[in-house]
C-alpha cells in the first residue's frame, strides 16, 4: 500500500508540471518567433481559478497502479477481483489527482488599448504584480497571448 501511495505522489508531482498559464513561461514552439504587440493600461484585475485537465493520463497511470496494487489483495478469483476494483478505483483518484495537480490560481486582467479596444486576458501571476493603471504590453504569439508591465519609456 505504501508503493501505491508513492505512485500517486509521483503521479501527482509529473502532473503538477504539465501546464501553466505563467507569463513567464514561453513554449518552447513560441521560442524565435515573431510576435504581435500592443500597448495598453490595465483597468482592473481580478483573481481567478483556472480548472484543471482531465486528458486520461491521470486516469490510465492509476487504473494501472490501483490494478496492480488491488491484484495483491487474496489469491485467484480473489485477486482478479481486487485488481479489477483496484484498477476503477485508482482511474477515478488517478483522475481527480490529475484534475488536481493541474488546477491553477490565476488572474483576470482587463487592459485598454491605445485605439479604446479593450481585451480580457486570463493568467497565472508572474514575477511581477499587475495592478490597475499599470502601463502594460499584450505580447500574442501562435494564439496565446500573456500581459507583462511596459518596459520603462514605452509608450501606453
Amino acid at each position: 500500500m505504501k508503493r501505491t501511495a508513492i505512485a500517486f505522489a509521483a503521479l501527482a508531482f509529473v502532473l503538477a508540471g504539465c501546464s501553466t498559464t505563467s507569463p513567464d513561461v514561453i513554449k518552447r514552439e513560441d521560442a524565435q518567433r515573431m510576435s504581435n504587440v500592443l500597448d495598453g493600461v490595465v483597468l482592473s484585475t481580478r483573481a481567478v481559478t483556472v480548472d484543471g485537465t482531465q486528458s486520461g493520463v491521470g486516469a490510465a497511470a492509476g487504473g494501472v497502479v490501483g490494478g496492480v496494487a488491488g491484484s495483491t489483495v487474496g489469491k485467484g478469483k480473489g485477486a482478479i477481483v481486487g485488481g479489477v476494483l483496484g484498477a476503477v478505483a485508482g482511474g477515478v483518484a488517478g483522475n481527480m489527482i490529475e484534475r488536481g495537480a493541474t488546477r491553477e490560481q490565476a488572474v483576470e486582467i482587463l487592459v485598454q488599448l491605445r485605439n479604446g479596444e479593450r481585451r480580457a486576458i486570463v493568467q497565472a501571476q508572474g514575477s511581477e504584480p499587475i495592478n490597475a493603471g499599470d502601463q502594460v504590453i499584450i505580447v500574442t504569439t501562435g494564439g496565446t497571448a500573456r500581459v507583462v508591465k511596459a518596459p520603462p519609456g514605452s509608450r501606453g
